[in-house]
């Protein structure tokens, strides 16, 4: 399988394993798709971790593959393409990309799914698709905007320049920077720690604040005061409240 989901203390690590590159082919899409499907269903799995190996993420899509699409297919793959992303963005829990190597093009619209970023020092992303004269096809104009706002996003994706990590983190386009050896496990902890966590609050956190980045203030504020309600008839709410009174402020222990 080109794409593997592994679960260790409540974390699901999605891994693409296509060497070199871990080129994202249709059949590497389609079963991106499947397993965050899978993690999302999946009690035991709490966060996730999205890696590519100690080498490399993902440098993109499979070209040769794309060369032989004519607009009629691509009519038809680019759907499936954008939604095997959006399966990972839609996953309801925390996901963190842990990035070595390169991640381009598909391989850095991927990383733009997850919540949180840890890359590698020598780690360097981009988006080079309109060096073949395209777009980002698979959400990177628009997650891209969104997390570092339009200009840079421009300046990138019009340039199809990479960047080093150093500039990634400065843009906002990853949150931390680790040496390569430690990436994974940085991530994998990181993912641990929010695993023991409440998961419907914190579901219901990531939805509400990717619905509200979708929408108007107001139409957010609806979506965020009916899941504040909806957690008081939940048992976390009640454990974590009782701790809070009981033993003091982060001494909670949820199921």
């Amino acid at each position: 399988m080109t794409v593997n989901l592994e679960v260790a203390e409540g974390v699901g690590t999605i891994r693409l394993d296509r060497p070199p590159m871990n080129a994202l082919d249709v059949a590497t899409q389609d079963r991106l798709k499947e397993l965050a499907e899978e993690a999302s269903r999946r009690d035991d799995v709490r966060a996730v971790v999205i890696y590519g190996g100690e080498k490399v993420f993902a440098a993109g899509a499979d070209i040769k593959e794309m060369q032989r699409m004519d607009h009629a297919a691509m009519v038809v793959r680019s759907r499936a393409l954008q939604e095997s992303f959006t399966a990972v963005a839609r996953i309801p829990k925390p996901v963190v990309a842990a990035i070595t190597g390169y991640a381009l093009g598909g391989g850095c619209e991927l990383a733009l799914c997850a919540d949180f970023r840890i890359a590698a020092d020598s780690a360097k992303l981009g988006q080079p698709e309109i060096l073949l004269g395209l777009i980002p096809g698979a959400g990177g104009t628009q997650r891209l905007a969104r997390l570092i706002g339009p200009s840079k996003a421009k300046d990138l994706i019009f340039t199809g320049r990479m960047v080093k990590a150093d500039e990634a983190l400065a843009l906002g386009l990853v949150d931390r920077l680790a040496p390569a050896a430690e990436v994974f496990s940085e991530a994998h902890a990181w993912a641990a720690k929010l695993a023991q966590g409440p998961a419907i609050a914190l579901r219901a956190a990531k939805e509400a604040i990717d619905t509200g980045l979708e929408t108007d203030l107001e139409t957010g504020l609806a979506v965020e005061r009916t899941w504040f309600a909806g957690l008081f008839a939940t048992e976390d709410r009640e454990r974590g409240m009782r701790s809070f009174v009981e033993e003091g402020p982060g001494k909670a222990k949820f199921q």
